[in-house]
């Protein structure tokens, strides 16, 4: 046997033994284009490399729901974070129900038969649309619900993110729920303004989320959907089945996640990244580090 037979030959043997894979394809993190998902996409990717030590490829900022759901069936991505109340109307166009555990159970099944995807425990947060408007005038006017706010001597002009006005479980929900008299045609604009422009008096009441951190730092008031609206919006992982198969722990990897937060958490840590312009990467590492998952 020639020299370069014998040096391959170990060559493929030391490979095996180390249990090297060889052209793997990287675990692909994906999230759609605000801070809690991005951020969320961050600490899922930074957990899956401490855990498991492979190489993690991020592409975070995807869009809205629906590009983001794409990439997964397309392979672009292998998960990604969703909302259980997103998935029901927004994906599946399935009618809006309000109870937690009858939503997360027909995602759950639904995602598995029609497109291959498993659904893994909540992570602890219910990211769901929140109505705000001033604290001055929730004060003055003495409002608490989306009930109060529907009185006939009320009328407000609206502020929305784009998917908002256009969702089932959205501007839709809200209006067959609640008869709120508006001052014209919604504002449509990045999720990211909603608050300056409530702030700056351009509308009066927006569709923001319950985790937004800022609810916690200005003076506003987050109305109470006192004739459930909206459905729940538990955030999961959602992952291929075949990329969980496909990788060796990678599922008690994400499990390991599950019930780590809460709204107040996923609050602060949204603060963190739009009120204090901390790094996501940096925001992410410190969550890990302080729940003993680094």
């Amino acid at each position: 046997m020639d020299r370069t037979k014998i040096l391959t030959g170990i060559l493929v043997l030391t490979l095996a033994l180390s249990g090297c894979s060889v052209g793997k394809h990287p675990i692909r993190v994906g999230s759609k284009n605000f801070t809690e998902q991005v951020l969320l996409g961050e600490i899922i990717a930074q957990h899956i490399e401490h855990k498991l030590h492979v190489r993690v490829e991020r592409d975070l900022n995807l869009g809205g729901t629906l590009l983001a759901h794409e990439a997964l069936l397309n392979r672009q991505i292998d998960l990604y974070p969703e909302y259980t109340g997103t998935a029901l109307s927004a994906v599946l166009k399935d009618p809006v129900d309000t109870d937690p555990a009858s939503v997360l159970q027909h995602v759950r099944s639904e995602y598995a038969r029609r497109f291959k995807v498993d659904w893994l425990d909540p992570l602890g947060v219910d990211d769901t649309f929140a109505m705000v408007i001033k604290g001055e005038i929730a004060r003055a006017k003495k409002l608490e619900t989306l009930s109060d706010a529907a009185k006939p001597d009320s009328r407000w002009a609206l502020g929305v993110g784009y998917e908002f006005e256009q969702r089932a479980d959205g501007l839709a929900a809200l209006n067959k729920a609640y008869a709120i008299q508006w001052v014209g045609q919604p504002k449509t604009m990045d999720l990211g303004l909603l608050y300056k422009a409530l702030d700056q008096g351009q509308v009066t009441m927006i569709a923001a989320n319950s985790t937004d951190g800022l609810l916690s730092k200005l003076d506003v008031k987050m109305l109470a959907d006192d004739k459930r609206a909206f459905p729940p919006y538990q955030v999961c992982i959602v992952a291929r089945q075949d990329s969980l198969s496909e990788n060796p722990g990678l599922r008690e990897a994400l499990t390991a996640l599950s019930g780590k937060l809460d709204n107040h958490r996923m609050q602060q840590l949204n603060y963190e990244v739009d009120g204090e312009h901390r790094s996501v990467a940096q925001v992410a590492a410190d969550f890990l580090k302080q729940a003993g998952l680094e």
